[in-house]
């Protein structure tokens, strides 16, 4: 499977608002149901509301890795005051297996946008090693994932997607 591009994470702003520049060195597949996340790609929100299956690739037995999930567009994209929404931890992730084998520190909040379209950022972090977070977040609102993976010691991301959701309406459920 081969390393995504950066691109699409700069083009989405990603790189810059959650993330700084970096070279991933791992694969991460992500979806929901049947239908895989893209980086950019729509979802409905009650097309997200469970959570998701992660498999990350390029890892060994050896190799644990931490998931965070954040919205950074709180409460709406055009004056995210809130940047970021905390949705997800995940840490001990084996690198040769999907997030279901990891620990689950922050349970899945189902993404629930409010106005606009949000972005939902998945970014995977190598542990030095296991059992490796030393700070948790408090609450979910005003996350930081620069400053977690830094309180952490958990440097660079090795692998990162987005998609994209907005508030369903009424029409939509029809």
């Amino acid at each position: 499977m081969a390393r995504t591009s950066s691109e699409p994470l700069i083009v989405g702003r990603v790189i810059e608002d959650v993330l700084d520049y970096f070279r991933a060195s791992v694969s991460i597949n992500v979806s929901y149901g049947n239908r895989q996340v893209c980086n950019g790609s729509e979802f409905y929100p009650s097309a997200v509301a469970a959570t998701p299956r992660v498999e990350i690739h390029g890892g060994d037995m050896r190799t644990f890795y931490t998931l965070v999930m954040t919205d950074p567009d709180v409460p709406g994209p055009s004056d995210p005051y809130l940047r970021e929404h905390l949705h997800w931890i995940v840490t001990d992730i084996p690198g040769t297996t999907d997030a279901t084998f990891g620990e689950e520190v922050v349970r899945y909040e189902r993404p629930r946008p409010n106005i606009g379209i949000h972005r939902f950022v998945l970014v995977v972090f190598q542990q030095k090693v296991r059992q490796s977070l030393d700070t948790l977040p408090t609450c979910r609102s005003n996350f930081n994932t620069r400053r977690f993976a830094a309180e952490n010691d958990l440097g660079l991301p090795v692998a990162a997607v987005f998609f994209n959701a907005q508030r369903e309406t009424a029409a939509r459920r029809r």
